[in-house]
């Protein structure tokens, strides 16, 4: 395998690890994080470093996302994970994209509709080496696991009527039922992670968590909402 180019969101000491190991392989790594605490230049010195928020479009266009081979996910916050695993694939066409999971719950969430080509879930990992369990070539077709009991993906777009339309975030989240998170927010800028002072337009699309009893309450507030398949209002 020749030398690649490889940007890591996430510098904490996962994300720092992985930049260690492959930049000592030859690899041109970048790491990402808007934590200055995280970053220690000098500790690293074959690494590039990049200080901003990996979750913002225009960092990782700053980034220049699109010219790197594989961007690993690796920060402790799987909502993160997950929004640069999106925005990766989606905007800027990354081939190879690797994401950690930090909370086995979330597992379920980790797979391509998220732009996530490949999870790891270190408990998980470890784990398996302990109880034996096959390799993931051994797993059924499909490779994806089941979702798991307890949350669903849920969006919804906003029409006019809708009462949230040109009126604050922090509005919409302060009125979503029990068990409902907002986990972003799709407009023509592309997927943006939650921002209570973001005013929300026509046309955007709000993707949710929801546990499954939230879905009723979800569509009351907001009408029919689409969940897995876009079948959630059946």
């Amino acid at each position: 395998m020749g030398e690649m180019r490889i940007a890591i969101a996430g510098a904490g000491s996962v994300g720092r690890s992985i930049a260690t190991e492959l930049a000592g392989s030859g690899h041109e790594v970048l790491l990402i994080d808007r934590d200055t605490r995280a970053i220690g230049v000098d500790d690293l010195p074959q690494v590039e470093w990049l200080l901003a928020d990996a979750c913002e479009l225009a960092t990782l266009e700053d980034a220049r996302l699109g010219d790197f081979d594989v961007v690993v996910a690796a920060s402790s916050d799987d909502k993160v994970n997950l929004v640069v695993s999106l925005l990766a694939k989606t905007e800027f066409g990354v081939d190879r994209v690797i994401a950690r999971i930090n909370d086995p719950d979330n597992e379920w969430l980790f797979n391509d509709s998220w732009g996530v080509d490949l999870a790891v879930s270190p408990p998980r990992l470890i784990a398996d080496l302990v109880e034996g369990v096959p390799a993931e070539e051994d797993l059924p077709e499909e490779g994806a696991l089941p979702p798991l009991p307890g949350a669903e993906i849920a969006e919804s777009v906003l029409h006019a009527q809708s009462p949230f339309v040109s009126g604050l975030e922090s509005e919409l989240t302060g009125a979503l039922p029990e068990g409902v998170a907002l986990v972003a927010v799709v407009g023509p800028g592309g997927v943006r992670p939650p921002d209570p002072g973001r005013t929300l337009a026509v046309g955007n699309t709000v993707v949710f968590l929801a546990e499954p009893d939230a879905l009723g309450p979800l569509e009351e507030l907001l009408g029919p909402v689409d969940g897995p398949g876009g079948d959630a209002g059946s």
